[in-house]
């Protein structure tokens, strides 16, 4: 058991249930603890399962390297036999599905084609580079539109909200994964990265360009009058980071990288102030 939890790894499961929980507060208000809340948090228990069986397809894939990098993850240290972790993966994945299924059927087509890309990724667009970017970025930003689609009825506010955070997550999530990899591109010998494909330069030049994309999505819920003032108020400094980072992407990847996740956290914060004031 201590085995199959590490494999799990639940801080990152507690992540993206909590994610998603944002997600639907953004969405609908208040009404994340009231009317909408079965069904919101089944949507967080498939986001946590879904993250589970993430991480046990990634230890089964890296499990060789990670005898080197990581010896004591539980495949590379014996805890667990691969049997196992794939048998823990599939019934992760299955979990997830099943719980969408007392969702909706858009959330059970969402979590299907996570689960193909989710092993996509780890059988090859993972060394492909660029490819591999734009697939972790939407399984970040899937979350929230996982969560848009959990709570939405009727009316197709909630929907646009999760809708443009997604959106939002995606674009900063993108322009992050490649700034990491004009960081690591002299590490990354067993990867076909964007920066290296094309040089650094015009690696930043994208990411600079994704975070820009970014910022302009960032006045829809202004132009659309889907979350109110306390969303403009705290909007700002999160675009001032986004436009910092994407000054320095390409000089300064380290720094970069970090303001993009620290602009990310102030843009969520902004969204959830904007769906209460």
């Amino acid at each position: 058991m201590a085995g199959l939890l590490r494999l799990a790894r639940p801080l990152n499961c507690v992540m993206s249930a909590v994610g998603v929980g944002i997600g639907g507060v953004v969405g609908v208000g208040s009404a994340a603890w009231g009317d909408l809340a079965r069904p919101l948090v089944l949507a967080a228990a498939a986001a946590a399962a879904f993250t589970a069986g993430g991480n046990a397809l990634n230890d089964i894939v890296d499990r060789e390297t990670d005898r080197i990098n990581h010896p004591d993850r539980p495949l590379a240290s014996g805890q667990l036999t691969v049997g196992t972790a794939w048998a823990f993966a599939g019934s992760a994945f299955a979990i997830a599905a099943l719980l969408a299924v007392f969702i909706s059927n858009l959330a059970l087509l969402i979590v299907a084609l996570n689960v193909i890309l989710m092993v996509s990724y780890e059988a090859a667009l993972k060394a492909r580079g660029a490819a591999g970017n734009v697939v972790i970025a939407y399984l970040v930003g899937s979350l929230f539109l996982f969560a848009g689609v959990s709570v939405f009825r009727t009316a197709p506010d909630p929907l646009i909200r999760t809708g443009i955070l997604a959106a939002l997550a995606f674009l900063a999530t993108l322009g992050r994964e490649i700034t990491k990899d004009i960081e690591d591109m002299r590490g990354d010998v067993d990867r076909r990265t964007l920066p290296q494909k094309i040089g650094a330069n015009r690696a930043g030049a994208i990411a600079a360009l994704a975070l820009a994309l970014a910022v302009a999505l960032s006045f829809l819920p202004l132009v659309y009058h889907v979350l109110g003032v306390g969303y403009a108020i705290l909007v700002a400094p999160a675009d001032g980071m986004f436009i910092y980072a994407a000054l320095h992407s390409a000089a300064n990847p380290a720094r970069s990288e970090r303001v993009t996740k620290y602009a990310m956290i102030v843009a969520l914060a902004a969204f959830l102030a904007g769906a209460f004031l």
